[in-house]
C-alpha cells in the first residue's frame, strides 16, 4: 500500500532519531500549524518501540505563547535513550537550538488511576520527588531557529537530551519565585533566571501536562518525569565545557558539552 506524505515524513524523523542523524527541513505544511505538527508528532512516537521515561512540557514562556499566537503550551515523549545523569557528556551539532535549565517531578503511576481533572489542591498527592534538570534543544533536520510551535512540535519536541541532578522528595515550597542560573565559566557564559517564567509556575506547567495525558489516554507502567519547561529561555551554547545549572531550594545539574 503506497504511503503518503505523513507517513512518509514521518519514517524520515523516526529514522532520524533512531540513528542520530540530520535530515532535510520537513515540509512546512506539517510545522506552521501545531495541530498538523502533532500528528507528525503523535505518528513518530507511535512509531519507536522503545521505553518511555516521561514528558516535556514545551513553549511554557507567556511571552512566546503570545508573539507566536498560540493560546497554550504542548508536550511530547521522551525516551530512556535521551535521559541521562548529571555530568554526562553531550554531543551538539550545527541544528542544536541551546541548552535549558528546568524544574523537573517525579509522578507516581497512581496518577494513571485517578479520575476527574487534576489541580491544585489534588496534585501534590501524585507527586513523590522534583529535582534540578538539563535540557538540550535540537532539530534532526538542517534548519535553524523557531518561527512557530510547529516547529518545535514536530521533530519530537526538540529534545536532544535530559540530564537530572539529584532527587528531592516533594514538599510544597514556593515554587513560583526561585531563582535560577546556567553557567560556563571557561568561557565566561552566565544566564540568570527564575521559576516564574514557566507557563505562571512549574506546578502549573505540570497540572497542564498531566490534564493533557488524560485526555489522550496516555498511560504508563511506571513513575515517570514530567520536565517543565525553561527557567532561562533557550540558552545559545557559546562553546565546549561544563555547563552548570542551579535552582534555589532544589540544587543544581551539569552538562558536559562536547
Amino acid at each position: 500500500m503506497k504511503k503518503n506524505l505523513l507517513e512518509k515524513t514521518s519514517d524520515k524523523l523516526v529514522n532520524a532519531f533512531l540513528n542520530n542523524k540530520i535530515i532535510a527541513p520537513l515540509p512546512s505544511k506539517y510545522t506552521k500549524k501545531i495541530n498538523e505538527a502533532q500528528k507528525v508528532r503523535k505518528m513518530c512516537e507511535s512509531k519507536i518501540k522503545e521505553p518511555i521515561i516521561g514528558f516535556k512540557a514545551a513553549g511554557t514562556a507567556i511571552p512566546v505563547i503570545k508573539k507566536l499566537k498560540e493560546k497554550e503550551p504542548f508536550y511530547a515523549s521522551i525516551y530512556k535513550r535521551n535521559f541521562l545523569k548529571s555530568g554526562k557528556k553531550v554531543k551538539t551539532n550545527k541544528s542544536t537550538l541551546g541548552i535549558e535549565l528546568e524544574v523537573c517531578y517525579l509522578v507516581k503511576k497512581s496518577f494513571f488511576l485517578s479520575k476527574g481533572l487534576i489541580n491544585m489542591k489534588n496534585i501534590s498527592k501524585y507527586i513523590s520527588h522534583m529535582a534540578p534538570c538539563i535540557e538540550i534543544v535540537g532539530y534532526r533536520q538542517r534548519k535553524k531557529g523557531i518561527s512557530s510551535f510547529g516547529d518545535l512540535c514536530s521533530d519530537f519536541g526538540a529534545n536532544v537530551k535530559f540530564l537530572i541532578g539529584k532527587k528531592r522528595k516533594y514538599k510544597k515550597i514556593n515554587i513560583g519565585n526561585l531563582k535560577t542560573n546556567i553557567s560556563n565559566k571557561k568561557i565566561k557564559q552566565n544566564v540568570d533566571g527564575n521559576t516564574n517564567t514557566v507557563y505562571i509556575n512549574p506546578l502549573n506547567s505540570l497540572k497542564f501536562v498531566l490534564n493533557k495525558l488524560k485526555k489522550d489516554k496516555i498511560k504508563l507502567k511506571k513513575d515517570f518525569y514530567i520536565f517543565t519547561g525553561s527557567t532561562v529561555g533557550v540558552v545559545p551554547i557559546l562553546g565546549k565545557g561544563s555547563y552548570i545549572g542551579k535552582i534555589d531550594k532544589l540544587g543544581s545539574v551539569k552538562a558536559i558539552i562536547n
